[in-house]
Parts: structure tokens; C-alpha cells; sequence
């Protein structure tokens, strides 16, 4: 697993706060300038083996509770079913495994840096992520795990300003308060002409409680990458897997019971082969989630632009 050793990106972190440079202190980090509040020792403690480098007076995320999970990534869902059950209810991203694809044949140099934002679990379809030996894989959540480095808040990433080629945000930007301002980090840390890939749901229920905020149709995903050339951009899943989500929390709603949704969701898995009989268009009018893949550029698409970029099947008026 090409994930980098925190001692050899350890020059790259800088203060969420004020984006110092940090430095490393018995126990965790402090940032280097004398001026900023977090100059005292230790900062940024360390916490099981993941440094925390959150500000907590600008986070939604309270200090208790992200030292108390003390790097533990709760099991999820299907995670914990045997794999052909597993499949059933989540099965392979085919639309990320194969824009992960072009996401690592574009990354420039012979090392280049692959940033992986919400990245405490491997995302379905981009496991190639973590298999390429010449890409050194940088990962935070708000909890450690085995495939990440230190623990932020995404819309204050702890990193140098173009410090990596490329960033992968994977059903991310529902759970964060700002996707605009996490946006702009990702922009920010991308090197001239970097590579970004997100995936973003578009019609879905709530999931992850009170850590979910918001839904992105394709034109509205596209604008909030509008500081990105755009390479691919589409459906994820089509309005078949939109109409299994709709069942299952039907399903949940009536019965007051996940388990009775998850069950109907088992019973109706056949609904997703309806994704392959719509096209693109319609597609992306009633997807379940949307992608974009795109290079970093200093100049915007405008408003006028996002009118004219819309691309699903009904007529403009």
C-alpha cells in the first residue's frame, strides 16, 4: 500500500489556523509562529498515532468527541456482511474504478502526491488507489485508520499550498458544513494543473444523521468545481438505484425499522439494472450521485456559463 509515512510529508503541514508551518513537539506539533494561538506546546497532540490537527474554535467537530474516538473507525453497514451479501447491498463502483483510472494516469512526475479528503475507509471502486506503487497516498478523516496519516477538519486541510497533484473527495461533500470553502482547500493545495476527482450523492436520503448537509444536482456540482477544467463529469448511479434508496426509507419510514429497508433493499436489488436503460440525459436529471474530474485552473466558469453547461434532458426555457 503506497501510503506515504507521516515522517516524510511531516514538511508539509502548516497550522489550519494560520498556515505556518509546523513543527514537531514532544507529544504532537505546534505551529511556528509565535503570534498564532496554537504556538504553545502541545498543540496538536497526538492521539493513538493520529495527530490532530484541528482548530476547534472554527470546526463543527467538538474536541471530546475526536479525541475520544482515539483513531477507531466504527464498522459501517455492509462493511461488516459476508462478501456476496455485501454486493447485494453495495456493489462495485464500476463509474469510480474507471475514472480512478484516468485520475492516476494524469497525476504528473514520477512520485506524484494523491491527497484522499474523508479518506478513513477505502471508497468503493478506488482501491487501484492503493495498489500503484509510484503514487504516495496522503489520507485524513476526523478519525485515523490504517490508510490515513493524521486527523482534520476538510474545510481547514493541514497541508502546504500546492503541496500534492492530486485530491480524491468521495462522498464527502454532503457531511461537510461549507463544500464551497473545502472546495477552495482542495484548490488551494493542488499544484498547477493538479487533478481533483469527487463524487457527490444528488438524490439521497439522510445518511450519517446529523453529519449530512447537502445534495448537488450535475450543474450545481459542476459550479462548485467551477475554478476546474473539466476532464469527465456524469452520473454515478442513475434514477434505478435512486428508486431502491426511495424504497428502502419508504420501507423504513412505515415500519420504524432500518433492518425492515435494508431487507426490501435485498429483495428489490434488481432496481439498479434500470440505471443501464436510461440515458445519460434523463440520467442525469434523476441521478443518486454525480462525479466530476477535473484539472486546477486560476480562471472560473462564470454564471452564465453554468446556464448554458447543463446538459439533462429537459428543454431550457
Amino acid at each position: 500500500m503506497p501510503l506515504a509515512d507521516l515522517s516524510t510529508i511531516q514538511d508539509l503541514l502548516v497550522c489550519p489556523r494560520c498556515r505556518s508551518r509546523l513543527a514537531a513537539a514532544p507529544g504532537g506539533f505546534t505551529c511556528s509562529a509565535p503570534s498564532c494561538r496554537y504556538h504553545a506546546s502541545p498543540a496538536f497532540p497526538v492521539v493513538g498515532r493520529w495527530p490532530v490537527l484541528v482548530d476547534f474554535e472554527d470546526s463543527v467537530f467538538r474536541h471530546d468527541a475526536v479525541v475520544a474516538a482515539d483513531g477507531g473507525v466504527p464498522a459501517r453497514g455492509a462493511q461488516t456482511l459476508p462478501a456476496p451479501l455485501r454486493r447485494v447491498f453495495k456493489p462495485p463502483n464500476r463509474i469510480a474504478a474507471r475514472n480512478i483510472e484516468l485520475l492516476l494516469r494524469g497525476l504528473p512526475g514520477p512520485e506524484p502526491r494523491l491527497l484522499v479528503v474523508g479518506g478513513a475507509t477505502v471508497g468503493n471502486g478506488v482501491g487501484l488507489v492503493y495498489e500503484q506503487s509510484r503514487v504516495q497516498v496522503i489520507g485524513f478523516d476526523i478519525v485515523g485508520s490504517a490508510v490515513t496519516q493524521f486527523v482534520a477538519d476538510a474545510h481547514r486541510i493541514p497541508l502546504a499550498a500546492a503541496s500534492v497533484d492530486g485530491v480524491l473527495v468521495q462522498a464527502v461533500l454532503e457531511h461537510v458544513l461549507d463544500p464551497a470553502q473545502v472546495v477552495a482547500e482542495i484548490h488551494r493545495v493542488l499544484t498547477p494543473d493538479g487533478l481533483v476527482y469527487a463524487e457527490t450523492p444528488f438524490l439521497q436520503q439522510v445518511h450519517a444523521g446529523a453529519h449530512d448537509f447537502t445534495r448537488f444536482t450535475a450543474s450545481g456540482h459542476r459550479y462548485l468545481f467551477r475554478r476546474f477544467e473539466e476532464i469527465a463529469a456524469g452520473a454515478v448511479a442513475g434514477p434505478g438505484t435512486q428508486l431502491l434508496w426511495s424504497v428502502d426509507h419508504v420501507t423504513r419510514g412505515l415500519t420504524r425499522s432500518a433492518s425492515a429497508g435494508r431487507a426490501v433493499r435485498a429483495l428489490l436489488f434488481w432496481l439498479r439494472a434500470l440505471d443501464r436503460l436510461v440515458p445519460p440525459d434523463f440520467a442525469e436529471d434523476d441521478a443518486s450521485a454525480v462525479y466530476f474530474l477535473g484539472h486546477k485552473r486560476e480562471g472560473e466558469m462564470s454564471p452564465h456559463e453554468i446556464i448554458g453547461y447543463y446538459r439533462g434532458a429537459q428543454a431550457l426555457g
